[in-house]
């Protein structure tokens, strides 16, 4: 039996809704990270009133700065997986972009908008 060079239109499917759920739920994160960083949910007055509390100062920006950090990150994986379902459109989803393989499900399923197997990331490192 030859070995599969693409997965099916129902795989396709299955990853496509595991891709959207994520999404949904990344999104979700991202939106409330920048509520939080733009004080959209708060009606204190800490962005307005004048504060001589150089530790708390200090401590509140390096949270801002974390929040940043990770609100770059979730958009980054918005990226990834708005990538993979256009990779889903195009037929081309779960191929190893080196070795034009096909990527295990296990590891689609866990990471969704990977484009390497595990070995190929592993090579890739060295």
């Amino acid at each position: 039996m030859a070995e599969k060079t693409r997965y099916t239109d129902e795989e396709l499917e299955e990853f496509r809704q595991i891709i959207n759920e994520k999404m949904a739920l990344a999104k979700r994160d991202y939106d409330q990270m920048m509520r939080v960083l733009t004080n959209e949910d708060s009606n204190d007055v800490d962005d307005t009133s004048p504060t001589y509390k150089a530790l708390e100062e200090g401590s509140a920006t390096q949270s801002k700065e974390e929040l940043i950090s990770m609100a770059a990150r979730q958009q980054k994986f918005i990226q990834g997986l708005k990538a993979a379902l256009i990779r889903i459109e195009n037929k081309t989803y779960g191929i190893d972009r080196i070795t034009g393989k096909l990527i295990p499900k296990e590891r689609l399923r866990a990471v969704p908008h990977a484009t390497l197997s595990v070995e190929s990331k592993l090579n890739q490192k060295k």
